[in-house]
């Protein structure tokens, strides 16, 4: 037992690396449908861990805070802008309503109990399941002109708060959007997820990990014999059906197979490859005649591919608008992701600079397609670390300002600029898409690693200090973090549904975007049974992000 207690004092890396591992199992660990998840578990192993008195350096978790900061920026700043446009006002106003209330409940609860900063920064972070707060009003309080005694007592008591609170933040909010937030709009999900779909005719998706054996899109070959295809080019025959895209890949003529181009004629007797959607080929395939087995017609490649919107002149068009430029002939959209999630789309759902579409089609079709909508976002393992280093260190020269406010220092800290530039430089990746690309396995690594290791050591340095800490204010703080969390959703639900007049199922979404809860979204689309609240996640998430992780240093601020 000497042996390993001594080993891990000498070289914290090896207690740091240990914390990552029992953390990470504790968050897996599920009761019901619940789990701590790796943050929670991943701080208190490192509280249990860090009874043994081991010492980190400091540089240790800010280095990884800072990586984590960016990559959150990255992720959400294409979004973060997108907010900024007139048509996403309302999902902004919900927003910053729940978030200014956040940090007023906390300021009002710190007030009132006594809470010292160091507590009400953590109860502010557990309550909205923020854990960037945690950093950035950390590093607030070491910036203050106080002992060094007192500002590590102040430090020690925000990840005390945060454990206390976190549980209520994501247990009872995940509970309370889906259940209560309806009861006080007076509207039932699943109703309003069928008017919904009724109106915009939005598909619904199938849950994670599975698909459908259903193929949407295929391709058939038919023998021409219908009279009225016969003779005309193949643009003429493409545009005959007016409710659905029908497109011809390939012709074999005289036994001979050519590419089919919109000016190509189609004889009798032809055999054509075409592309559409599967329940189009099987009601109404045979009325281009007899279906043929041609295995060699129909071995050309196809490819499916991402594209980043990119270009200008497409932002803000609908799918359907999208579907009759000439460079989409022989092209089908899949999927719709925004901001990391998978969004329903319909025929007049509207693209956004960002936006990654997954398109399907032949090799040469996608590709032309590509070149006009935006930049291929082919898969890659290679990490552009100029763009990251770069975006980091400019970003901390920012934070490191100081801006004097009604006499109260604010600051972003180093940390708070690094999470700025992120959203700047993730702007500029989706505008400018040849630089600046982190796969998203590296972007796990940047962002569920670097918080964790940062958890971790927050919660090896109050190990010491956290059973004490849990004594003195335990109970009053589950109490308060409960009104805490709830009196601002509350607040966002009633102002968008009786102010705003938004449809419940965007407003319960951007609640979940704006409380940066992604379990909470999860919990809306099961119990609506639908993925229509994503709409309105991906604004609020963005802002959500920067205002919650602002608030660390100003709740600082005001208690100082």
């Amino acid at each position: 037992m000497h042996y390993f207690v001594t080993a891990l004092r000498e070289h914290p890396e090896l207690a740091i690396f240990l914390t990552l591992a029992l953390g990470f199992a504790i968050g897996r660990i599920k009761i019901g449908s619940f789990s701590l998840g790796t943050v929670v578990g991943t701080l208190l192993a490192g509280v249990v861990i860090g009874q043994l008195d081991i010492q980190v350096p400091a540089i240790v978790k800010n280095v990884f805070f800072d990586l984590f900061l960016f990559t959150t920026g990255y992720k959400v700043g294409p979004q973060f802008f997108r907010g900024l446009k007139k048509d996403a006002l309302p999902q902004l106003l919900v927003t910053v309503v729940l978030c200014v209330t956040c940090l007023i409940a906390a300021f009002v609860a710190a007030k009132i109990f006594r809470y010292d900063m160091g507590t009400a920064a953590g109860l502010l972070a557990g309550a909205f399941t923020e854990s960037t707060v945690i950093g950035t009003a950390g590093d607030a309080i070491n910036r203050l002109a106080l002992p060094k005694d007192e500002k590590t007592a102040l430090i020690n008591n925000i990840p005390v708060a945060y454990a206390v609170t976190y549980l209520i933040g994501t247990a009872f909010i995940v509970w309370f959007l889906p259940s209560i937030g309806p009861r006080l709009m007076g509207v039932n999900l699943k109703e309003e997820a069928k008017k919904a779909r009724s109106e915009s005719g939005v598909a619904e998706e199938k849950e994670p990990g599975v698909q459908s054996a259903f193929m949407n899109f295929a391709v058939r070959a038919y023998r021409v014999t219908n009279e009225r295809m016969i003779g005309k080019t193949v643009g003429q025959v493409e545009a005959l059906p007016k409710d659905v895209r029908v497109f011809i890949s390939r012709i074999r003529h005289a036994g001979v197979i050519v590419e089919a181009r919109p000016d190509s004629v189609i004889h009798k007797d032809d055999v054509v490859a075409v592309m559409t959607r599967s329940e189009a080929l099987m009601a109404r395939g045979t009325v281009i005649g007899p279906e043929e087995n041609d295995r060699e017609l129909l071995d050309f490649p196809v490819e499916v591919l991402d594209v980043v919107v990119t270009n200008r002149a497409i932002v803000g068009k609908t799918i359907a608008d999208l579907a009759t430029m000439e460079a989409a002939r022989g092209v089908f959209l899949r999927l719709l992701t925004r901001v990391g999630q998978v969004m329903p789309f319909s025929a007049q759902t509207r693209v956004d600079r960002g936006d990654v579409l997954n398109l399907i089609g032949a090799k040469p079709d996608v590709e032309r397609a590509a070149r006009e909508i935006g930049y291929a976002d082919r898969p890659t393992i290679t990490t552009d670390m100029i763009f990251v280093g770069l975006g980091i260190f400019f970003g901390g020269l920012v934070g490191l300002l100081t801006l004097v406010v009604g006499g109260l220092p604010i600051t972003l800290t180093a940390s708070g600029g690094a999470l700025i530039m992120g959203l700047v430089f993730g702007w500029l990746r989706a505008v400018h898409p040849t630089f600046g690309r982190i796969p998203e396995p590296a972007m796990w690594v940047f962002d569920t690693v670097g918080l964790t290791v940062f958890i971790g050591v927050v919660g090896l340095g109050a190990g010491p200090s956290f059973v004490s800490g849990l004594q003195r204010s335990g109970m009053s703080l589950v109490l308060v973090g409960l009104v805490v969390a709830v009196l601002p959703h509350v607040t966002a639900i009633l102002f968008g549904r009786y102010v705003l007049r938004m449809n419940p199922l965007i407003l319960l979404g951007a609640c979940a975007g704006a409380g940066t809860i992604t379990a909470a979204l999860r919990a809306l689309q099961e119990e609506s049974q639908s993925k229509l609240p994503a709409l309105g996640y991906t604004v609020p998430y963005a802002l959500g992000n920067i205002l919650l992780t602002a608030w660390g240093p100003v709740i600082v601020a005001l208690l100082s």
